[in-house]
């Protein structure tokens, strides 16, 4: 009778508040925000949030987590009590073929662990591996160990190069952005971004200008883009604005942030618009310019101008992916959004926690994507609502989401 209890209220108190989280978001975008005069919306079930997981533990030593996922629809808010201690990044996202990715638990400065999901099948792999990338064309895989980075064609396919890594060696990984042929590959590290190759380890961002004597090249919020066909890069951080170098290191122009700190960047499906993103706390402001800015851009920052695009005024942007057509976009707040190059946005979905990962597949139905909270999730895209659980409009279906908690006997499936 309890489980009868604890399902009802789940379903009934969850229902009403996805109802009214969809409904307060709809008016806010259509009608301005300082218009709503109704209450937040509140989730009530966080008392539920231990039953539950004990639940969902049954339903995967059992087999049964597709009956559980029907009477129990899957939420963010009720579980953040569980995730104190349990939560953690799970970062570096590649999509391999078919029903399958790589990814890796872990910040750049925690020990890391890598793994394969196939479907809903997940394995741990070699545990020395620091970093995955793949480069943007062609299917090459970068996967870095303490000493060395080694280029294969295909994931477990033949190596095609390798370098041993020297004063990069100890650096925790942030990203790791491997060109279309393996012939080298783009580091970004909190200690600098470098572009590696067989005869160099280049330090492309920051660039110590003024030849200061103590100047090291210490960084925050690093974040780098390598376009598709591999003829620009772009660098910023905190510290310094968006720099548009060439594929070697070359400065070609800036982007000054429209926001506080530059954060992230990323290049369109076909290269013809970049758009970078700088944050204040949990918002920020994302602009895109055109492909023939590239060589030459001087956007000033917090300054309006017809140079540039608006894609959007509210989001940090953590994480994104290009598709043929627009960019998926992640936040600070947990929400993935689409928009498309000329600012349009196109549909909103809420996972919840930062989002920390993302990999697309190559015929852009399925998305997986992964938040500090240590759950990955993985989207239908157009599909439909799988139930009346869901918040946003973006007419996705959830397939499962992984719990990849720390401390926890095995992975949960949801």
């Amino acid at each position: 009778m309890q489980n009868t209890n604890i399902q009802e209220e789940w379903f009934s108190k969850g229902e009403q508040y996805a109802t009214e989280i969809n409904e307060m978001v709809d008016f806010g975008e259509k009608n301005g925000w300082e218009n709503w005069k109704g209450k937040e919306p509140e989730d009530k079930r966080a008392n539920l949030a231990e039953s539950i997981f004990k639940l969902l533990k049954a339903a995967n030593q059992n087999g049964d987590t597709e009956n559980f996922r029907i009477f129990f629809p899957p939420a963010h808010t009720p579980i953040i009590p569980l995730l104190e201690n349990k939560s953690q990044s799970i970062e570096h996202l590649h999509f391999i073929s078919g029903q399958k990715i790589v990814f890796l638990t872990g910040t750049s400065y925690e020990t890391r662990q890598a793994y394969l999901l196939d479907h809903d099948q997940v394995t741990k792999l070699d545990e020395n591996i620091r970093a995955i990338g793949k480069s943007k064309q062609n299917d090459v895989f970068a996967i870095a160990t303490d000493t060395k980075i080694s280029f294969y064609k295909g994931w477990n396919g033949p190596l095609i190069n390798e370098f041993q890594l020297d004063q990069a060696a100890n650096f925790g990984i942030t990203e790791l952005i491997p060109f279309n042929d393996g012939s080298k590959v783009l580091m970004v590290t909190s200690d600098g971004i470098y572009l590696i190759s067989q005869k160099e380890e280049k330090l492309i961002h920051p660039i110590n200008e003024d030849d200061e004597e103590d100047w090291t090249p210490n960084i925050d919020m690093e974040n780098a883009a390598l376009s598709n066909d591999n003829s620009y890069i772009v660098v910023g951080d905190q510290s310094y604005d968006h720099r548009i170098l060439d594929s070697e290191g070359n400065t070609l122009g800036s982007i000054g942030a429209q926001s506080s700190y530059p954060h992230f960047c990323l290049f369109s499906k076909d290269d013809s618009q970049l758009i970078t993103n700088s944050c204040h706390f949990y918002n920020g402001i994302t602009i895109g310019i055109n492909s023939d800015q590239y060589a030459g851009a001087d956007i000033e920052a917090y300054t309006e101008s017809d140079d540039y695009t608006i894609i959007d005024e509210e989001m940090r942007v953590y994480m994104g992916t290009a598709t043929k057509n627009y960019y998926i976009l992640g936040d600070a707040y947990g929400y993935i959004k689409a928009f498309d190059r000329n600012g349009k946005r196109l549909w909103r979905h809420f996972l919840g926690s930062t989002i920390s990962g993302m990999a697309l597949s190559d015929d852009e139905e399925t998305l997986w994507v992964a938040a500090y909270s240590g759950i990955l999730h993985k989207l239908k895209l157009g599909k439909g609502h799988r139930d009346t659980h869901t918040i946003g409009n973006g007419n996705h279906y959830e397939e499962f989401r992984l719990l990849i908690w720390k401390n926890e006997s095995q992975i949960w499936k949801w």
